[in-house]
């Protein structure tokens, strides 16, 4: 009996050898699952850098395409067809010098800067300090955009006016309206405004301004040649004047920015639009009539796309008539994740990322951001032929 009992307890439990193979399963297993987890936290960190990446890119088209479309607004007439009245509309009232690149210069609607090797054809490597376009106006220079990206500058009347009710034409006129209506001139973050317009469909008026709720003082400006409502047709708008660029976010990213002009000579209003924008390419697409005139009117045909340097080098009046023949702007933005997400660099340069003809090569050391570029062709609708 004692024999039996004993030999029971010799044959208790578990031997090393059994205990080891145990631990080497178990180890397998838990590598499986271990290995199951990376991929899986790898699949979702590419799927939400792609899912940023695309919807920065989305964000940046659109922002831009409703700004562009806006250009040349100047009431119920263009501003192509106020030059070509030959009327000198719009009547500008503020020494800004045409084509000069000044912030307030409201004779050019759009204007743009192109940063080096970025035209169609042209590559930049992600990494390397990108240069940024020549010969830029001191107030963009002070907003000290990133390189490798281009300028856009933007000028119009907003999208909604106020009927103008009561005018008091002189030397400084005195604009009134009601005031509810009036309170759409602080829209868009803009506290205290003072550049304003006042247009009926004959002509235009470009000023500085006091505002006060009802009224605007336009300094320096007679508007006697405009007739109140119901009797006319004079509205008053807000001023635009925007430019987009890439610059570097709080958090030391790049990102799409937007500055407006504060009517005293800069652009006193900074944005950030988007986090993620790396570059911004511009194609300009120019009407067929290369001299526009009261007799030589837009043809309303684009026939050309050229870089901002193919449009104009001049920063003169020259340059002021070359702009005025944009009526189609192309756009490309290149978005990146906001942080690392696992995506592989492009081996082969049929891969590599583009914008508008322009090639983005990867570092030498990848950073495992997911990129992506979007684009988009916007006409600018204020120029349509026959507007």
């Amino acid at each position: 009996m004692r024999r039996a009992v004993s030999a029971a307890r010799r044959q208790a439990g578990l031997s090393l050898i059994e205990l080891m193979i145990a631990m080497v399963i178990g180890l397998v297993l838990m590598l499986g699952v271990i290995q199951i987890f990376a991929a899986s936290r790898a699949a979702s960190r590419l799927a939400e850098g792609n899912a940023r990446a695309q919807e920065n890119g989305r964000f940046a088209i659109e922002f831009l395409q409703r700004d562009i479309r806006m250009a040349g607004h100047f009431g119920c007439v263009n501003d192509q067809a106020h030059f070509v009245k030959g009327e000198g509309d719009p009547v500008v009232n503020i020494a800004a010098t045409s084509g000069s690149g000044h912030p307030l210069d409201f004779t050019v609607s759009i204007q743009g800067y192109e940063a080096p090797s970025t035209a169609p054809g042209g590559q930049l490597t992600l990494g390397d300090t990108w240069a940024g376009p020549a010969g830029l106006p001191a107030a963009i220079a002070a907003l000290n955009p990133r390189g490798g990206s281009d300028i856009l500058v933007l000028r119009y009347l907003a999208a909604e006016g106020v009927p103008v009710t009561a005018l008091t034409a002189n030397t400084d006129s005195v604009v009134g309206f009601d005031a509810t209506a009036g309170a759409r001139f602080n829209e868009g973050g803009v506290g205290t405004p003072n550049l304003f317009g006042v247009a009926d469909c004959s002509h235009a008026n470009v000023f500085r301004g006091t505002y006060t709720a009802g009224s605007v003082t336009a300094l320096g400006s007679n508007l006697n040649r405009f007739t109140v409502q119901p009797t006319g047709q004079t509205m008053i708008y807000r001023a635009e004047s925007v430019v987009y660029y890439v610059g570097t976010s709080g958090s030391g990213e790049p990102a799409l920015m937007r500055a407006r002009a504060d009517g005293n000579n800069g652009y006193g209003l900074r944005e950030e639009l988007v986090e993620g924008i790396e570059s911004l390419q511009l194609l300009f697409g120019l009407d067929s009539t290369t001299e526009m005139s009261s007799t030589t009117p837009p043809a309303g045909n684009i026939t050309t796309q050229a870089v901002a340097s193919g449009v104009t080098s001049d920063a003169n009046a020259t340059g002021a008539a070359q702009w005025r023949r944009v009526g189609q702007v192309q756009v490309g933005v290149l978005a990146r994740s906001p942080a690392r997400s696992q995506a592989e660099a492009p081996t082969d340069a049929v891969n590599y990322p583009r914008a508008l003809g322009v090639g983005f090569a990867p570092a030498t050391a990848s950073d495992g951001r997911y990129r992506t570029t979007y684009e988009s062709t916007i006409a600018l609708r204020n120029r349509l032929f026959g507007n």
